[in-house]
């Protein structure tokens, strides 16, 4: 016995040519909170941050994202038929985002900011890490309503069968991931920075958290056949994961052995 998968038309409303997407409404849901929380923060006294800061802060990461996912799915995942179709890259209307490529987006979007703006590099890390989580809940929400990236074959008892993936029951992995790399993780992240912290300490969190969470959802994510390792027993996700659990637990051991002024409380 398996879950049944509801049947929710991707599409919500079509207007002429235009069709409004569910996962598209996903992204705009984690933009529209990115904004809200960054302001809120912003207007505490002595937060060292302008509205107008704000604001081009996440134009620049919204670039960050949607070039760095857009790029970094292409190159990690898709690379060999990229080399046969170049023009691939911006198929756009085919889809493929990744996270990690959309974080080396967001990152140099932050390097650029800090630079033109002046600001410690590590401030406007820990600023925008809080950010992150509910458009990660939001994006894998929608990955599920589109019965994308479902997980591996199970008979769990809140197991599904997707449209897409076969007659078999599957983890419905999109769903771990929107609960731990999102609301977990935001969680943590709140309470974290309920309490002034060194800099560059709530970025390492942030770091570590999702790429642990990530790295032990993956068991349960279907992967890629042509990008496993070692069997399958290593996906793309988890290798790219890794780099950010090794950073994330260094950046904070660095953060907290280096003498510096402690960041102002964000929750």
């Amino acid at each position: 016995m398996a879950l049944e998968f509801p049947q929710i038309d991707p599409i919500i409303f079509t207007v002429g040519p235009l069709s409004v997407r569910w996962y598209g409404l996903m992204y705009l849901i984690g933009f529209a909170f990115a904004m809200w929380w960054a302001n809120r923060q912003a207007a505490k006294p002595n937060s060292g941050w302008t509205k107008e800061e704000v604001g081009d802060l996440l134009f620049y990461g919204m670039l960050g994202v949607i070039l760095g996912g857009r790029i970094g799915y292409v190159l990690f995942y898709q690379f060999s038929y990229f080399l046969e179709n170049p023009l691939y890259l911006f198929r756009i209307d085919q889809g493929g985002m990744s996270f990690h490529g959309g974080t080396l987006g967001v990152i140099t979007a932050i390097c650029i900011f800090a630079w033109s703006r002046k600001k410690q590099l590590l401030e406007v890390g820990d600023f925008v890490a809080p950010l992150v989580p509910v458009g990660l809940l939001a994006g894998r929400i929608g990955n599920f309503i589109n019965g994308e990236l479902w997980g591996r074959t199970t008979d769990v008892p809140w197991a599904m069968v997707f449209p897409t993936g076969g007659p078999l029951a599957r983890h419905p992995s999109q769903l771990y991931e929107a609960f731990f790399e999102g609301l977990v993780l935001f969680i943590i992240l709140y309470l974290f920075t309920k309490k002034s912290r060194p800099a560059g300490s709530v970025g390492g969190l942030f770091l570590l958290g999702y790429g642990v969470f990530r790295f032990g959802i993956e068991y349960f994510r279907e992967p890629d056949a042509h990008l496993g390792l070692f069997g399958g027993f290593i996906s793309m996700g988890q290798i790219l994961s890794l780099p950010m659990v090794i950073g994330g637990l260094g950046l904070i051991i660095w953060a907290y052995k280096k003498p510096q002024p402690t960041v102002a409380s964000k929750a």
